[in-house]
């Protein structure tokens, strides 16, 4: 049995700076959906709020901390699940942003929106565990595959909500500090539902094309955070133009 899991703490504090980071740009980018003047506008406005949400909180989060945790067999990484399962994070995150913030803004739309956002964070989550290659045979303890879920869904109505209330810089930090907690509480739990079981040394047959690396956690969180300061910067310049023309 391989069922004890040793984490890197660097790239365990490492993906809740990311998550903190990716939510906190979520928020920013999310004030535009429900003033956006265009359908155009309003587009793009959810999609670049659920690839932040999606792709930098929850699914950069849950790679940096799948390589933080030492299992006691080398792993790697199926490419083609790993990035089916940020897709499906991008996706679900927008789908969530769009429901709730398009039209009057109502408790069941919130209800909805995070339904399919919570659903689609935990198969992101699966999806991403399930590209693990290794010598051993994954099983999981359905109790806490079900709190993970149920997380997932709790967290994402919450992320939703404060996307449309929140609007000072100070509750927009809080909110993501918050955000991070909520999703990295939905993966750990994940996490402790896995159990891990020798299979004699048997690699699946791609296991050597794998995803792998010792730098590969910091070299997503370098990447990430760039990104996000970027978008952030842009972002920012942006709003200051607006409101000088608004002047």
């Amino acid at each position: 049995m391989h069922d004890h899991q040793n984490y890197n703490l660097l790239l365990v504090a490492l993906s809740y700076v990311v998550s903190v980071l990716g939510s906190f740009t979520a928020l920013q980018l999310a004030v535009m959906i429900p003033v956006a003047q265009t359908g155009k506008q309003r587009t793009a406005a959810v999609l670049a709020a659920g690839a932040a949400m999606g792709i930098g909180a929850i699914w950069a989060m849950h790679f940096i901390a799948m390589l933080a945790c030492d299992m006691g067999l080398q792993v790697t990484y199926d490419l083609p699940r790993t990035a089916l399962s940020a897709v499906i994070a991008f996706v679900a995150c927008s789908a969530g942003l769009w429901v709730a913030g398009t039209g009057v803004f109502s408790g069941a739309k919130l209800v909805l929106g995070g339904v399919c956002m919570g659903l689609g964070v935990a198969g992101m989550h699966y999806l991403g565990m399930a590209a693990m290659m290794m010598a051993g045979d994954m099983s999981y303890d359905m109790d806490l595959v079900a709190a993970s879920i149920a997380i997932a869904v709790i967290a994402s109505i919450a992320a939703l909500w404060l996307a449309f209330h929140m609007r000072g810089p100070a509750q927009m930090i809080g909110s993501a500090l918050v955000m991070g907690v909520a999703v990295c509480g939905m993966h750990y739990t994940g996490m402790a539902a896995m159990h891990m079981e020798d299979n004699g040394g048997q690699v699946p047959e791609n296991f050597a094309h794998g995803l792998q690396g010792g730098n590969l956690g910091m070299t997503i969180f370098g990447v990430v955070v760039a990104l996000l300061v970027i978008v952030l910067a842009v972002n920012h310049l942006r709003q200051r133009r607006r409101a000088a023309i608004s002047i």
